[in-house]
């Protein structure tokens, strides 16, 4: 398996229905809760490149492009952008449907580093998966 075929098959979605009890006072989605799903993701992505123990080590630039509007739909989007020795570099964008349009719109799109652990939890090499 090559690099490029080991990072598709680590893409990683979630889609999650923006109801009442995950939007602001605005009727948008919370930031936090954001931020949440897209930490869940990259995990997520970083354990199915090369199934080690990983943990959130930044979260780079994260630029939220519109409003999600409660109501609509969001899938949430992981893909592996960079392997270093014992970090990886994941991809996270949310893209938004509305229920009365097809088609998406990327909302937020930000770059979480995560690393490789052992089990005393220090840092360790990340298993390539080819």
């Amino acid at each position: 398996m090559t690099l490029e075929e080991a990072t598709a098959k680590a893409e990683s979605r979630q889609v999650h229905l923006i109801v009442p009890g995950s939007v602001n006072h605005y009727e948008t989605l919370h930031g936090g809760m954001a931020l949440n799903w897209m930490d869940e993701v990259a995990f997520i992505t970083a354990t199915r490149f090369s199934r080690q123990k990983f943990v959130t080590v930044s979260m780079d630039k994260t630029d939220f492009k519109r409003p999600v509007p409660g109501g609509c739909i969001a899938e949430i989007v992981g893909k592996i952008e960079s392997v270093g020795k014992s970090s990886l570099k994941v991809k996270v964008s949310i893209f938004i449907e509305r229920m009365d349009v097809r088609g998406q719109e990327l909302a937020v799109e930000g770059y979480i580093t995560m690393v490789a652990i052992d089990e005393e939890k220090r840092s360790t090499p990340i298993k390539l998966p080819y």
